[in-house]
Formats: structure tokens, sequence, C-alpha cells
């Protein structure tokens, strides 16, 4: 059983929240989230601490419980650090450069990809080769990331491809040459 419904979400001094009708809505000095919890979740702020009640005794509301803590502590997090990922392309050739909000990516393809940034998303080129994208939802920053890495994902053989920083491709033997 989860035991996340015992413990309470510190709210830092910068933050401030909200919650009303099923809605919790934070603010910090990165910017504003807002997430709808379940109704049989209810949110309780008192003294600086969030606390999440319910009926406990359903399996629904204790995983509903577990879920309401974990988008309450990326919220908080998100508003006040906010959320990174960083990516890196590999391939002679291969590289990114921003252009009027769209990210242009030139890769094995005949033409550059265009990926338009979203409005909540801010993405830099510190290398032709590396993307770092951050924003304060830490949902969109890992959605945005899997859809730029979708485009061409790291392949097994040479390992050519956009991947997340560090990530580890297992490369295949190619062919064996025979005599």
């Amino acid at each position: 059983m989860s035991r996340l419904n015992k413990k309470a979400v510190t709210i830092p001094k910068d933050v401030k929240v909200g919650f009303n009708q099923g809605r919790l809505l934070v603010q910090g000095s990165k910017g504003e989230l807002s997430c709808i919890f379940a109704p049989s979740i209810n949110i309780e702020i008192k003294d600086g601490q969030i606390r999440i009640k319910g009926d406990f005794g359903r399996k629904t509301t204790r995983t509903q419980a577990g879920l309401a803590f974990a988008l309450i502590n990326n919220m908080i997090k998100g508003v006040t650090q906010g959320y990174v990922k960083e990516l890196e392309i590999v391939g002679v050739g291969y590289r990114a450069q921003i252009q009027n909000k769209n990210l242009n990516l030139q890769l094995q393809f005949s033409h550059p990809v265009v990926f338009p940034i979203p409005e909540d998303i801010e993405i830099k080129i510190p290398k032709p080769t590396q993307i770092v994208i951050q924003g304060i939802d830490k949902q969109r920053v890992g959605d945005v990331a899997a859809e730029i890495r979708a485009i061409l994902p790291p392949e097994p053989y040479k390992g050519k491809g956009i991947r997340y920083k560090g990530e580890y491709v297992r490369k295949k033997i190619g062919k064996a040459v025979t005599k």
C-alpha cells in the first residue's frame, strides 16, 4: 500500500498554491502550472504543507493519491527550478540550428526537417550537435524531447541519429565477410 498519503509536500516560500474545485494552481518564479485531480482526491493546504486526503480503503483512491503526490512534487519543482533534457546528434554532417521559432535539423534526409518549438518550451543549441530542451512542465519537456528523438532514432549498426545525452546504444555486428 502506498504511504504517500501520509506524507506532506512542503511548499517553498516563493511558491503560491491554491486549490479550488479539484484544480490545483501552483505559481512560482519560473511560471504557473495547474492540474485537475480526480474527485476522490481532496487536497488540504495548511501551514506551508500540502496533504492529500481521501478514502484510502479503495485501491483506486490509493493509486490516485500516489499519482497526485508525484504530480504536486513535479509542479513545485518545475515552477522553482524547471526541467532540462539534453539530446545529442551523432553522424557526419548532422546538425541543428534555430531559425524563427523553429528547430531546423539537417540529418540524413534530402531536405532539412523543421520542428516548430512550442511556446511553453525553450530550446537552446550550445553546439551544432547538442540540443537542450527546458521548461517548467516535466511531462511537456519529456514529450518534446521524445518527439525530436523520434525524427531519427539511433540506428543499431553505426549509432547515427538523435539520442538522449548519456544514452547507450547497443550496436549490432554487421555482415561477416567469409573467404
